[in-house]
């Protein structure tokens, strides 16, 4: 199979060094980014996660390549990033251009940049984008105000009002480690495919 790699050429080049990237305040996508913030955030329960976990963690899926998982991501744009409105393959090789500049001799580092969203090709999957793209936050506790939007976008999640669920430390105990967290499901941590 002959795979076909758009080329972002020096449209999509990392941007200058002044550029204020993570923008939710205001801009032309600003709309776009809180409506796929606020499905994320009403829908993204403990039960979700669970459920997700378990359907797409067997790795019995779909297999393929790294190559072909980016070339796949040639027909995603991320309606959660407030930065760009390109196919996230451009933005995969953006980021690792920009790790090559400013660390050319930490080529693990530039392959990690190439890949650090490739579980968003789950959207491909007839996922909904707010399940798949976006932040991770934790799940099971009280929703941190750190968390990008949530002064109003967690009203209609039924753990926020859950009696264990909203409260400081939820179904955790202090300092458990970050092992026992139960993270909100999506491309940072779920890509069950099978990618060799």
């Amino acid at each position: 199979m002959k795979i076909l790699q758009l080329d972002p050429s020096l449209t999509y080049r990392p941007e200058p060094e002044n550029h204020q990237y993570r923008n939710y305040k205001d801009g032309p996508l600003v709309d776009r980014v809180k409506m796929t913030y606020n499905l994320m955030h009403t829908y993204q329960t403990v039960d979700f996660v669970k459920k997700k976990n378990a359907l797409w963690s067997s790795c019995t899926h779909k297999k393929m390549s790294v190559m072909e998982a980016l070339s796949l991501l040639d027909n995603l744009v991320d309606e959660s990033d407030p930065d760009v409105d390109f196919p996230n393959s451009f933005h995969a090789y953006q980021t690792a251009e920009g790790i090559r500049k400013a660390h050319p001799d930490k080529d693990w580092f530039q392959l990690v940049g190439l890949l650090h969203d490739i579980g968003k090709i789950l959207a491909l999957e007839n996922e909904p984008q707010w399940a798949v793209v976006g932040d991770t936050f934790p799940v099971g506790c009280k929703f941190q105000k750190s968390i990008v939007f949530s002064d109003t976008t967690f009203k209609n999640n039924p753990d926020a009002k859950h009696p264990v669920y909203s409260t400081e430390y939820g179904i955790y105990e202090p300092n458990c480690g970050l092992e026992k967290v139960l993270m909100s499901w999506g491309h940072d941590g779920n890509v069950n495919l099978c990618i060799y």
